[in-house]
């Protein structure tokens, strides 16, 4: 029996590789799940845009500029309602390239 058996035994010495082993193990998983996160983040963004072009189609090129004509008028319109009070002829003036677009 020699000295270095007292100090450490090697039944402590096994328990102690347990639990280390026991700790290690969620970390090694979570570890391999961010790799492959990594190694497939392209397919993923593919993917992630096909569902939702899937729920939420893109508009046509004429309802676009349909929506950006009438984003357009209310903007004018509220340009106008907030010269109203100071210039008159100017908010009349923008309400009617309002009624243009």
């Amino acid at each position: 029996m020699s000295v270095l058996s007292i100090a450490f035994p090697f039944e402590a010495a096994i328990s102690f590789a347990g639990v280390a082993m026991g700790a290690a193990r969620p970390l090694i998983g979570v570890s391999l799940f961010a790799t492959l996160l990594l190694l497939f983040q392209p397919l993923l963004k593919g993917l992630l845009k096909a569902g939702l072009l899937l729920l939420s189609p893109r508009k046509s090129l004429e309802e676009r500029r349909t929506a950006q004509k009438v984003r357009g008028a209310k903007l004018l319109n509220m340009i106008a309602r907030d010269y109203e009070c100071s210039q008159p002829n100017l908010a009349a003036e923008l309400r009617q390239l309002a009624s243009r677009a």
